[in-house]
């Protein structure tokens, strides 16, 4: 595979976006459970790109009970019970 070919694949993943659960402002944390600070709130109607997935805490929200968590930006998570994936398991690479 080229560099280009490369750089169209992980483009690609970044470019899927997921909903937010409608009417939820969630919590974005500046790591995988709820002991680390809020660091904003998504608003509602959001939609999030997933660079990577970890475990962490288990949540539950309206898609499940979950302990993993979707990393939205650099030092950014949310938990996955809140994201609307089609998926009980990881969509996304997992987080370092």
């Amino acid at each position: 595979m080229s560099t280009d070919e490369n750089e169209t694949t992980t483009m690609a993943t970044t470019d899927t976006r997921y909903a937010v659960a409608p009417g939820y402002r969630v919590n974005v944390r500046s790591g995988p459970s709820t002991q680390y600070p809020i660091v904003r709130a998504l608003p509602l109607g959001a939609t999030v790109a997933i660079s990577c997935q970890k475990y962490g805490e288990w949540i539950s929200g309206p898609y499940g009970t979950t302990r993993i968590w979707d990393n939205i930006a650099p030092g950014e998570y949310i938990s996955d019970a809140y994201v609307r994936t089609g998926s009980d398991g990881f969509v996304a690479p997992r987080c370092a």
